[in-house]
């Protein structure tokens, strides 16, 4: 099956869904961010009565609704290509991972909708409570819908509340709220919206800033740096802590991406956290012996402090997770990547034995089979793995996104803190270069959140679904060519709402809010 499939669909088809995914990306995160910080001023707006508070809201608002609706339309093609260019994933796991899908179209995107509407026409149209709670629910409908996309998407790290029905060959649900409570769905939610709110500070920041060094509309910028400086303060500090357990999580559920992230080639007791690293561009293979890294700072043993709780515990490395060998947490000998590519190979084998003999009607050899089936199902998607190579993903790409999701956290908490420092203290309107560094910051939250992206999905390559499915047996049996073009057309239409966005997005904030009006 595997064998006859072209690898440069495999690869077009992965390009193509993280184009897609990465467009899509720079849109959903000034959602989550600006809608929070439009609504909290709002709500001040509710409190005192003061009138340049509803206008404050009003400005952000309007660059909230630009950046919604061109991030819907980004969103909309994701999820068809599902269909189109991973038919076979679909067909697999299609009732577990479709259920957060509908239920993020049905409630979530419905909700926006329906409030969305009062929330930009009904201004002096209902009652000020109604307007603010409508808001607010605008809000909550983005989050709910980034929510249950982050659910589908951890399931895929984390296959839960699931069982293998050897007579349709599909994944099926038997426990919803195993899949929607699962500890990586829960952390995945909170990490990613946190940094979704992070890149709405930062925009909110630089853009008040602008104003400062442009000289105008000086009350809404140290109004707007207030709120936004404060709001992103506490999501830097908030993410740092999900961060924590996000690494908690992938060292329990993928040790090969932690592995890989810290490039760890070798494991042991007590091990150290790469504070900044580089890498040894001569070593590509785990089966060499190179050094790993030209130079390295540690942490002293923060790494297993990080991935077990314990600063003396072991963290197995990327050439102990193919050989096996090791005692696990649990208190197993782990197998090598060979003998889960053995057992993998039985599950699929067991699997096409028991539905012949189904056919044939032979109940005592159908029961053997599923028997057999059902121990090594764990394996399964190991089976379709050739060389024990391949389940190395991409150590440079892996290692470097990380670090630079983590430096920027970093730097964002001091950003925050002196923006907010300086404003309190009536200096951020004469200190220009603060005016610079917060306005040139605002591109490095989207980087930021790029990277934290990359290392999820790259990491846990090549797995669609961790342990079950690989990427080479998810997708659809397409013309590469056709993915190469509709990739180009994707690539070019992208393109082209972004540049648009940007343009529409400047010409407003050029314009600046309404001005006061004359009592």
């Amino acid at each position: 099956m595997i064998e006859s499939i072209d690898t440069s669909l495999i690869d077009w088809s992965r390009a193509q869904f993280a184009l897609t995914a990465m467009y899509h990306w720079l849109f959903v995160p000034l959602t989550l961010g600006l809608g929070v910080i439009q609504a909290i001023m709002e709500t001040i707006y509710y409190r005192t009565g003061n009138e340049a508070w509803k206008r404050y809201a009003q400005f952000w608002m309007k660059l909230f609704g630009i950046n919604f609706a061109i991030g819907v339309a980004t969103g909309l093609i994701l999820e068809f290509e599902f269909g189109t260019n991973w038919s076979n994933y679909s067909w697999f796991v299609g009732d577990i991972f479709g259920a957060p899908l509908a239920i993020e179209g049905i409630v979530a995107f419905f909700m926006e909708a329906t409030f969305i509407a009062v929330m930009y026409f009904g201004w002096d149209k209902v009652s000020k409570r109604f307007h603010l709670a409508s808001t607010w629910l605008t809000i909550a409908g983005a989050t709910l819908s980034a929510l249950w996309i982050l659910i589908a998407n951890a399931w895929m790290q984390y296959p839960a509340g699931m069982s293998f029905n050897p007579d349709t060959v599909r994944n099926e649900m038997f426990d919803f709220w195993a899949v929607a409570l699962s500890p990586v769905a829960l952390n995945k939610f909170l990490h990613t919206v946190l940094s979704g709110w992070i890149v709405g500070s930062l925009f909110v920041v630089g853009v008040s800033c602008w104003y400062l060094l442009r000289n105008r509309d000086r009350a809404f910028a140290l109004a707007s740096i207030r709120v936004g400086a404060l709001f992103g303060l506490v999501a830097s500090v908030l993410v740092a802590w999900t961060g924590d357990g996000s690494a908690y999580q992938v060292a329990q559920k993928q040790p090969m991406k932690l592995a890989a992230m810290e490039g760890l080639y070798e494991g042991g007791e007590g091990v150290g956290l790469v504070a900044v690293g580089l890498l040894n561009p001569e070593k590509t293979s785990y089966q060499d012996d190179r050094n790993p890294f030209l130079f390295e700072v540690q942490i002293p043993k923060f790494l297993s402090l990080l991935a077990e709780r314990d600063a003396d515990a072991y963290v197995p490395g990327i050439v102990n997770l193919i050989e096996g060998g090791y005692t696990t947490r649990e208190g197993a000998i782990a197998l090598s990547a060979e003998e889960k590519i053995a057992r993998g190979k039985l599950a699929i084998q067991a699997l096409a034995d028991y539905r012949k003999a189904v056919k044939a009607k032979d109940a005592e050899a159908a029961g053997r089979y599923k028997a057999t089936l059902e121990e090594h199902f764990p394996y399964f998607g190991y089976g379709y793995v050739k060389d024990p190579a391949d389940l190395v993903p991409p150590v440079g790409l892996t290692f470097y996104s990380f670090h630079i999701m983590v430096i920027l956290g970093g730097f964002f908490i001091l950003l925050f803190i002196l923006a907010l420092v300086w404003e309190r203290r009536g200096k951020i309107a004469g200190s220009r270069w603060l005016q610079y560094v917060c306005l040139c910051s605002i591109p490095l939250g989207y980087i930021a959140g790029q990277a934290g992206w990359i290392v999820a999905e790259v990491g846990r390559q090549p797995w669609a679904i961790q342990d079950i499915l690989p990427t080479g047996a998810a997708i659809s049996r397409l013309d590469p060519a056709s993915v190469q073009t509709t990739f180009f057309l994707f690539l070019l239409l992208f393109t082209i709402l972004l540049i648009a966005e940007v343009r529409i997005m400047v010409k407003a904030i050029q314009k600046g809010p309404e001005a006061e009006p004359n009592v």
